[in-house]
């Protein structure tokens, strides 16, 4: 079907008329010729009766011609019939071509309004293809603009549906999961399915485990949603990002031990002033080194790298563990997902932690990108020393 309004397009370029409107354009023609003989003759009469009971407005009559005669060195103005006569047929032509062109822009007009009415049905891939002039060009040229922006608008509120209904499901599916769970093994406690205290403790541990993995996704689902909103608010002090960065390291280092995960940092700078959101902040660190704690498979080292160029930092959170493939590079900061690999180990996240460290970037007005290789697999995040707060605003609405 949009093949065929596409070719209608293209085949129509200029307005055609139907033989009903042009024989309307040829009545309109021939009624205002009528009424404009008509109106002649009545003029003749009246001019003729007050040059016969005026005899001052005779002699006027006579100087101008005299006048008009002289200056422009001609004959014809002595002789009203040569004179008056083609005056009329000027002026009476004039009013005709004026008076079609009138009901034509009108015919104009109403194939505008119809090719509208084909659009308003829902042939939304359609344009109105007429070439005209002036204001109804003008006319044409803003409806095309008034349906791609609505199409446009359509297209985003379904993207926007569609997102919504998928994050739905995920939530859904991450939720009953657990949950079947929880209600399983209380169950079983309930229903004193259980030989010992020890095997009772058991399934309560593991109820207790899931609950706690239930409130960390609906944790990270609340600061999705929150960090998404575009009037969220960013609360921005003056802070060393190297002492801020220094002391979270510290922080992950019990739980690194256990793992023999070794957590370093490196930078060239004493210290490194910028203005930001520092628990926004360290959100985005905490969420990197766990996930390369969770995820890093084999690996020996987290390496959080700080440098300064220009007007702005990089920082680096990498690990020297299992690499991630290349297809999944593009698709990291996707809410809810995760790599494959890493769906089969015993701890599983919520697939949000990288989607809420990106919109948490993007209000300070940075980004972030991923890169993995056989030797490292680095986050980079680019954030600026100053605050911007048009570049934050535009962040924030993203």
């Amino acid at each position: 079907m949009q093949n065929n309004q596409n070719n209608r397009v293209e085949k129509r370029k200029r307005i055609t008329l139907t033989s009903k409107e042009i024989s309307e354009l040829i009545a309109e023609g021939i009624v205002t010729v009528i009424l404009l003989l008509l109106l002649n003759v009545a003029i003749m009469v009246v001019l003729s009766q007050m040059l016969n009971n005026s005899p001052n407005l005779s002699d006027a009559i006579y100087r101008s011609k005299n006048i008009f005669a002289s200056s422009l060195d001609s004959d014809i103005f002595w002789s009203g019939r040569n004179f008056v006569f083609p005056f009329f047929f000027i002026v009476d032509a004039l009013i005709v071509f004026w008076r079609l062109i009138r009901r034509y822009r009108q015919m104009q007009l109403r194939h505008i309004i119809n090719e509208l009415h084909y659009i308003a049905d829902g042939n939304y891939n359609y344009r109105i293809p007429f070439e005209l002039r002036g204001d109804l060009s003008k006319v044409v040229a803003s409806i095309n603009g008034l349906v791609d922006s609505t199409v446009a608008a359509i297209e985003d509120e379904r993207e926007i549906e569609k997102s919504k209904d998928e994050l739905i499901t995920n939530v859904s599916h991450d939720i009953r999961t657990p949950l079947t769970s929880i209600i399983g093994y209380l169950g079983l406690i309930e229903d004193g399915q259980y030989q010992t205290q020890e095997e009772a403790l058991k399934y309560t541990h593991i109820a207790y485990t899931k609950a706690k993995q239930m409130k960390s996704l609906v944790d990270d689902l609340f600061e999705y949603t929150k960090v998404r909103q575009p009037s969220v608010p960013v609360n921005r002090v003056s802070f060393d990002m190297i002492q801020l960065v220094e002391q979270l390291a510290a922080e992950f280092e019990l739980e690194a031990d256990k793992k023999g995960v070794q957590v370093l940092v490196e930078t060239s700078e004493s210290s490194l002033i910028m203005d930001g959101d520092t628990e926004k902040l360290v959100r985005v660190f905490s969420n990197l080194i766990t996930n390369a704690l969770k995820y890093g498979t084999g690996a020996t080292q987290i390496v959080i790298k700080i440098e300064k160029a220009g007007t702005e930092a990089i920082l680096t959170v990498k690990n020297n563990g299992t690499p991630i493939p290349r297809e999944s590079l593009d698709q990291l900061f996707d809410r809810f997902y995760r790599v494959d690999e890493s769906r089969s180990q015993e701890i599983s996240g919520t697939g949000l932690g990288l989607a809420i460290s990106q919109n948490i970037v993007n209000l300070h007005g940075g980004y972030i990108y991923a890169q993995s290789n056989r030797q490292w697999t680095s986050f980079i995040i680019h954030l600026p020393l100053k605050a911007n707060t048009s570049k934050d605003s535009s962040a924030g609405s993203r």
